[in-house]
């Protein structure tokens, strides 16, 4: 099966809001909508910035009192402190937007699009076809392409299986194929030898459960004791 792409997952009937609305009015939109963020475009589309919840309530934190030693303002970016005083105290989109926006071309596959989500900390990314805006892909967007994966058949060989699983296990450091040993029959996943606890003994499973082919799972090992744990 065909990975899915951005283009598949996308919302394309994005509400976007022009560079000169007034922050209260973003303000009511976002509430209105129940919506975290909205993009900041000119009329021919050309994307601008991006204005997130985060972005407006930051602004409550202006009256905050702050201290500023002289320490503090001797190794102070100018540009960045510049920069957060205008998006907090500004008056219009274009001054409190970000523009450091994280885009995905149309064709990005869903487990990219996921990890850029998952690295970055974000709920959503949008995609771009040069400097234009084409639609936004969120996090519950990409729920159907985790079912198409979950309920994906496959009939594999077991040799197939358990070079698959061992090959995983030599990307993680926490499995230890020397300690830890692995047998498939009829796509019965068999781990036998020692681990180091639970944890590692349930991130096996999780591991194996990811590999095609895999029909059930048993969990033979035992754990280690570990030297700190030696008790005299």
């Amino acid at each position: 099966m065909t990975e899915p792409t951005a283009r598949d997952l996308m919302t394309r009937a994005v509400i976007t809001i022009p560079p000169d609305m007034p922050v209260m009015g973003i303000v009511q939109l976002l509430a209105y909508r129940g919506i975290s963020a909205v993009p900041v475009t000119r009329a021919d589309g050309r994307l601008l910035g991006l204005v997130s919840l985060a972005d407006l309530t930051a602004r409550l934190s202006a009256s905050a009192p702050e201290h500023r030693s002289w320490l503090r303002w001797l190794f102070t970016d100018p540009v960045r402190s510049a920069d957060r005083y205008a998006r907090i105290h500004g008056f219009v989109a274009e001054e409190v937007m970000a523009t450091d926006i994280v885009t995905v071309p149309p064709d990005a596959p869903a487990s990219e699009i996921a990890a850029t989500l998952e690295r970055k900390g974000l709920r959503r990314v949008l995609v771009t076809v040069g400097d234009r805006l084409q639609g936004v892909v969120t996090r519950s967007d990409l729920l159907p392409a985790v079912i198409s994966r979950e309920t994906e058949p496959a009939d594999l060989p077991d040799t197939r299986i358990r070079s698959a699983i061992l090959a995983a296990m030599r990307r993680e450091d926490w499995a230890d194929p020397f300690y830890t040993h692995v047998e498939v029959h009829d796509g019965i996943v068999e781990f036998f030898g020692f681990t180091p606890g639970p944890a590692v003994q349930r991130a096996l499973r999780v591991l194996a459960e990811q590999v095609p082919g895999v029909k059930g799972i048993r969990d033979r090992t035992e754990i280690m004791l570990m030297s700190d744990q030696v008790r005299l």
